[in-house]
């Protein structure tokens, strides 16, 4: 029943959970949980090449592409890679 409800928020735009810092709101605590670390300086993900800290472990991982050189994402015109699908 608690995912149907959570679920049903992406159709109505429901967003109760709110941060204090700067009042963006978010449908699920989980998701509040995760921005808050906007908000701090903690960055639990490091690059094991060069150190660099990140706070979400994509943001690391994509990061590391550019150590390695991989292009994993490619045109489908012409087949030009890119490090990140974005």
């Amino acid at each position: 029943k608690a995912h149907l409800k959570v679920h049903l928020r992406s159709h109505t735009g429901e967003k109760p959970y709110e941060c204090g810092e700067c009042q963006k709101s978010f449908p699920t605590s989980s998701h509040l949980l995760r921005h808050r670390l906007v908000h701090s300086e903690v960055k639990p993900h490091r690059c094991p090449e060069c150190g660099k800290g990140f706070r979400e472990k994509a943001n690391m991982v994509a990061h590391r592409r550019s150590h390695s050189g991989e292009k994993p994402y490619a045109c489908d015109e012409c087949g030009k890679g890119f490090a990140q699908s974005s």
